[in-house]
């Protein structure tokens, strides 16, 4: 059993944005916090060699899959393929909130913007 602490994956202390990567810790995942503030804001176009899954908390984002567009909304999960590029941005006016959980223990991010 660990315990991580909110210090120790967090960009700044209290907030909700960071990265954690469960390998060093035996978990084969790893988990990016996204909390954003207003219309526009959100990752560019990259890929992975691995699944990710988005989990929408708070807000409504617009995401590009590969070739397709979706609006998603809190409650919804959302899961993108090992090698398709892929983005997302906040649709506002407020708060987006979304657990992203990659299928690996460390975070290869293959930036194509």
């Amino acid at each position: 059993m660990q315990i991580i602490e909110q210090n120790e994956w967090a960009t700044a202390p209290g907030l909700w944005n960071g990265i954690w990567e469960g390998g060093t810790h035996g978990a084969p995942i790893t988990v990016i916090f996204h909390s954003s503030e207003g219309f526009g804001h959100g990752p560019k176009l990259h890929t992975h060699p691995y699944s990710e899954t988005f989990i929408i908390e708070v807000g409504r984002a617009l995401f590009v899959i590969g070739e397709e567009e979706f609006e998603a909304e809190a409650g919804q999960i959302l899961v993108c393929p090992a090698g398709v590029p892929h983005k997302y941005t906040n649709l506002g006016p407020g708060l987006l909130k979304a657990v992203n959980i990659h299928a690996n223990g460390t975070s290869v991010i293959d930036w194509l913007e």
